[in-house]
């Protein structure tokens, strides 16, 4: 009878450290398919920002509410990081910053321009 409940116990552990590595691989991939969706989201940004003339802002309202000046600086600074060098690193969105105040929050009125 022990020896049957310590096979059991044996081939428990193995299906949990099956499951547990099932578990831990899926994670791996995702987090590889967001780092590489974010680095081409950011590399479209500096694309945007350095190829177009546009300021960081612009781009921002240009993109609807999908992404905020904030996510967009991090998403840049990770397509700096793993490409060429940029030649203008700034983060800022443009002259008087009212880009950065009406896209940078998301919220009710972001993107539009009081006047």
């Amino acid at each position: 009878m022990a020896e049957k409940r310590r096979k059991e116990r044996e081939e428990r552990e193995r299906r949990v450290i099956d499951l547990a590595e099932q578990v831990m691989v899926a994670i791996g991939q995702r987090d590889a398919a967001v780092a590489e969706t974010e680095k081409r989201a950011g590399e479209a940004l500096r694309e945007l920002t350095e190829v177009e003339g546009l300021s960081l802002g612009e781009a921002v309202e240009w993109c609807g509410e999908t992404v905020t000046v904030r996510e967009a600086t991090r998403l840049r600074r990770l397509a700096n990081a793993d490409g060429e060098p940029s030649g203008d690193v700034r983060d800022d969105s443009g002259d008087d910053g009212a880009a950065l105040a009406s896209a940078g929050s998301g919220g009710a009125g972001a993107g539009t321009s009081a006047g």
